[in-house]
C-alpha cells in the first residue's frame, strides 16, 4: 500500500507529490526515469521487487515526479529546463528531504538515494550536492551527461546540477571531505541501449576527488530495461540501506 504526500512548490512552480511504500527501515528515495510519475517505480514493478525489504521493515521507498526529465524529454527552452533542473535540486533539498525525516520521525536521518536512466543522474547529483543529507547514491544504467540538450544555451543553472562539471573544480573544504565519506554505486547492463562509458566517466570523476565509488558491470543480457533495474535494486539495498 502506498501513502501519498502532495503541496505546492514555489520553487518549481507546481504541484508536487511524494509517494511513500513501507512502513519502517532506512529511507530510500527513488527517482523516476526522464518522463516518469511518482507512481511509474510502482507501475514497473520496481517497488515489488523491493517487497522483502519493505515487508522485513529494512527500508521505506520514497519517489517524486520526474519534474526536469519531462522537461528535458518534451524540448522546452533549455534555459527553462536547466532552471527547472536547478530548482528541482532546491526542492529535493529544502521540501522533499523534510517531508522523508518528518515522516520517519527523525529530523537527522540520513537518506538512501537511486534510480535509473535519468533518474540516475538525480540520484548521483542529489548525493554530489547535498552530503550532508544524502549518505549512498545507487545509479543504474545512467544518463550522466546532460550537455548534448542545451541547445548550444549554458549557465550556472546547468553547471552547479551536473556532477561532471561542477566536481573537478570543487576545491578542498567541508563539502569535500563530506563527500569523501559517502558511496556511489554505477551500475550497468552491457546489453541493448546501454552505455557503460557514462557510469566510467563519472566514476573517472568522483575517483579524481577520492569519492568512494564502484562501477558494477552486469553482462550483455542485461539491457537498458526495468528488468534490468529489478533486479539491479534489491541486492544493492540489501546491502547498502
Amino acid at each position: 500500500m502506498s501513502i501519498e504526500q502532495a503541496w505546492y512548490s514555489d520553487r518549481v512552480e507546481q504541484r508536487v507529490r511524494l509517494i511513500r511504500w513501507g512502513e519502517t527501515g532506512a529511507p530510500v528515495l527513488l527517482f523516476p526515469t526522464a518522463g516518469g510519475d511518482a507512481y511509474e517505480v510502482d507501475r514497473m514493478g520496481l517497488v515489488g521487487s523491493l517487497h522483502p525489504l519493505l515487508e522485513a521493515g529494512r527500508l521505506k521507498a520514497y519517489s517524486v515526479d520526474s519534474i526536469p526529465g519531462r522537461s528535458w524529454m518534451e524540448g522546452h527552452d533549455p534555459r527553462h529546463s536547466m532552471w527547472l533542473q536547478d530548482q528541482f535540486d532546491a526542492m529535493i533539498y529544502y521540501e522533499v528531504v523534510p517531508a522523508i525525516r518528518a515522516d520517519c520521525g527523525d529530523d537527522r536521518i540520513e537518506v538512501v538515494t537511486a534510480g535509473a536512466s535519468i533518474g540516475a543522474f538525480n540520484a548521483v547529483a542529489s548525493l554530489c550536492r547535498h552530503p550532508d543529507v544524502f549518505r549512498v547514491a545507487i545509479g543504474m544504467s545512467g544518463t550522466y551527461d546532460l550537455s548534448d540538450r542545451l541547445g548550444g544555451h549554458w549557465n550556472e543553472n546547468f553547471y552547479y546540477s551536473s556532477p561532471l562539471h561542477w566536481l573537478p573544480g570543487l576545491a578542498e573544504g567541508d563539502a569535500l571531505d563530506q563527500l569523501r565519506t559517502r558511496f556511489v554505486v554505477l551500475a550497468t547492463g552491457q546489453g541493448r541501449w546501454e552505455d557503460p562509458g557514462e557510469s566510467w566517466t563519472v566514476a573517472h570523476t568522483l575517483g579524481e576527488k577520492g569519492i568512494p565509488n564502484r562501477v558494477d558491470l552486469w553482462s550483455e543480457s542485461y539491457d537498458h530495461d526495468w528488468q534490468t533495474w529489478r533486479e539491479m535494486l534489491p541486492l544493492y539495498l540489501d546491502d547498502l540501506a
